[in-house]
């Protein structure tokens, strides 16, 4: 057994624990909260030195050269919230926003007293519902987080995000005065978002097929033989990248200034997300595929 001292990371003593080497991380944790009452698991992180890397859950205390009289740092993480209530939340008030705007036009319009939608802003609609409501479907019943809850802020900052966007491109893409384009284009922009939405949900099934249920398992993703994931060879976040195609299609599909402002904005973080769990994945695996990039086949 190996006693180590507990501290906070303003170097405050939280009292002392025994552990043995093959104790993990996460056993750090629950002696914590059990002595700790309002630092329950999900609150902390956990550091060798007061400023440095939070440590991962599975490291054992081996790993980490852990000895006698050795100290480990516990920052608070604050208030936290699970991810599958918070991603429930910001999708499912896209899909209310969007179809009150579609069907309730003389709350935003005025004069208008019985919705009045192109064919296109017809369709855009059945789009953007599709799109949450499988964004809906996929929280409860494909996605596996491997971390079970985010600070409570990122509810109301996620939120304010994704349904901000909506009633900015609802209001314009269902105003009266829109005028849609040719048919043509809202064609060619229709099957980019369609042939999209199936590459982001096959990417999906394969990513939670990589991890078994309540694990954190990490494995290199490679393609499954169907033909949308082949665009694993070349990108390590092909779900990001139908992500961006999708709303580039639905951009030119309704020919809408504020959903391509809508897509460059996400095409920004998802790109931020995509380049970090790259770099992740070249760290974790030496045989990564070297020929991959980030999000953008060949380039990013």
């Amino acid at each position: 057994m190996v006693e180590i001292e507990v501290c906070t990371v303003s170097e405050r003593s939280l009292g002392k624990i025994r552990v043995s080497n093959t104790d993990t991380v996460k056993d750090i944790k629950v002696q914590v909260a059990k002595q700790q009452k309002k630092l329950n698991v999900n609150r902390q992180s956990i550091r060798t030195s007061a400023k440095g890397k939070d440590v991962k859950d599975s490291a054992t205390i081996a790993s980490l050269e852990l000895k006698d009289g050795a100290k480990v740092y516990v920052k608070d993480l604050g208030p936290q919230i699970s991810w599958r209530f918070v991603f429930l939340c910001e999708y499912l008030g896209p899909l209310i926003v969007y179809l009150i705007f579609s069907t309730r036009p003389w709350i935003f319009y005025g004069t208008v007293t019985e919705p009045h939608l192109t064919n296109t802003a017809r369709i855009a609609a059945l789009c953007w519902c599709i799109h949450y409501a499988k964004r809906l479907l996929e929280t409860i019943f494909v996605h596996r987080f491997s971390h079970a809850t985010m600070p409570v802020f990122n509810l109301f900052k996620n939120c304010g995000y994704y349904w901000g966007f909506t009633a900015y491109v609802a209001y314009h893409v269902n105003h009266p005065l829109f005028t849609p384009p040719h048919y043509i284009q809202t064609a060619i922009g229709l099957s980019i978002f369609a042939l999209s939405e199936i590459g982001n949900l096959s990417t999906h099934l394969l990513f939670r097929n990589l991890r078994p249920a309540g694990t954190n398992v990490r494995k290199i993703p490679n393609p499954d033989g169907f033909i949308f994931n082949k665009l694993f060879n070349y990108v390590s976040c092909p779900n990001y990248t139908y992500e961006v195609a999708a709303w580039f299609g639905f951009s030119i599909m309704t020919s809408c200034l504020p959903a391509l402002f809508f897509t460059l904005t996400g095409m920004y973080q998802m790109t931020i997300w995509a380049l970090g769990k790259h770099r992740n994945y070249k760290k974790e695996f030496p045989n990564y595929p070297k020929k991959r990039k980030a999000i953008v086949p060949f380039i990013l």
